[in-house]
């Protein structure tokens, strides 16, 4: 008996994580902005295949974030000296504790990220990936 209380529960817990894991990704892709720190990827990453199937190009504008669909493009904005750049994400992470993206070099250039490592950023949904539309699914 105890044991299925405890299994009950965590499931319960794990189904609401998830839940607001979901509201959290709708309120994203509608346009919504977020903040938090951002980073971007070694030049050592360069040619390696990205989450989407293309490979990682530095001289490009893309992006890394965890739950965005790939193709979404993103206003990021430094929030210390108001400068941005357009990226589209194609890529999953970043996998550093306490970042929302990580930046092409190309990208984390265009707004001075490489001189600072890290910085404070807003990102602003522009567009949505066409290709990948939710469906109730997705929320539950």
């Amino acid at each position: 008996m105890k044991k299925t209380l405890i299994t009950s529960a965590l499931a319960a817990y794990t189904l609401g994580v998830g839940v607001e894991a979901r509201a959290s990704l709708l309120q994203e892709q509608s346009g919504a902005s977020q903040a938090g720190k951002a980073s971007y990827y070694a030049d050592s990453f360069n040619g390696r295949r990205t989450a989407s199937g293309a490979r990682y190009d530095r001289n490009a504008l893309s992006a890394a974030h965890r739950t965005l669909p790939l193709g979404t493009q993103v206003r990021v904005t430094d929030v210390g000296s108001g400068d941005s750049v357009v990226v589209q994400i194609n890529d999953r992470g970043p996998f550093a504790r306490g970042r929302v993206i990580d930046l092409s070099r190309a990208a984390a250039s265009e707004i001075g990220l490489t001189r600072k490592g890290v910085a404070e950023v807003r990102l602003d949904v522009l567009n949505r990936s066409q290709s990948q539309s939710l469906t109730l699914a997705d929320l539950f």
